[in-house]
C-alpha cells in the first residue's frame, strides 16, 4: 500500500530535487516543530553536517525563557551564523523544508542573513 505524503512532504522531495549543497555553498536546512526550531548547515556532496543551532542549543538554553518563538528563531539564526563564519563558511544555499517562507523560518533566514551568511 502506496504511503499519502503530506503537502509539506511534497513539497520537501520538489524543493530538494532542484537545490544540492556542495563543497562551496553548503545547504542550509531548517526544521521548525510546534515548539522548536532547528537549523543545520549539511554538504551533501560528503553527507557531514557542517554546523548546527537550535532552541535546544546549549549557547541558547538560559536566553530563551521569556522570549516568544519569533524572537528564538532570530536568535537561532545569528547563533547559526556566527558558528558558520567562525568554521570558514559564508555562503549557503537555504532550505526550507517543505515549510513556508514566513514566519519564524523568514525570521531564522533573515536573522543569519544579518549576521553575515550570504545566500
Amino acid at each position: 500500500m502506496a504511503k499519502k505524503l503530506t503537502g509539506r512532504q511534497r513539497r520537501k522531495f520538489r524543493i530538494r530535487n532542484k537545490i544540492s549543497g556542495s563543497v562551496e555553498r553548503p545547504r542550509l536546512s531548517v526544521f521548525r516543530s510546534a515548539r522548536h526550531i532547528y537549523a543545520q548547515v549539511v554538504d551533501d556532496t560528503s553527507g557531514k553536517t557542517l554546523a548546527a543551532a537550535s532552541t535546544l542549543s546549549p549557547d541558547l538554553k538560559g536566553m530563551l525563557k521569556d522570549d516568544n518563538k519569533l524572537d528564538c528563531a532570530k536568535k537561532v539564526g545569528a547563533l547559526l551564523a556566527k558558528i558558520c563564519i567562525e568554521r570558514k563558511v559564508g555562503k549557503v544555499v537555504f532550505d526550507r523544508n517543505g515549510f513556508l517562507y514566513h514566519g519564524r523560518v523568514k525570521a531564522l533566514a533573515d536573522a543569519a542573513r544579518e549576521a553575515g551568511l550570504d545566500f
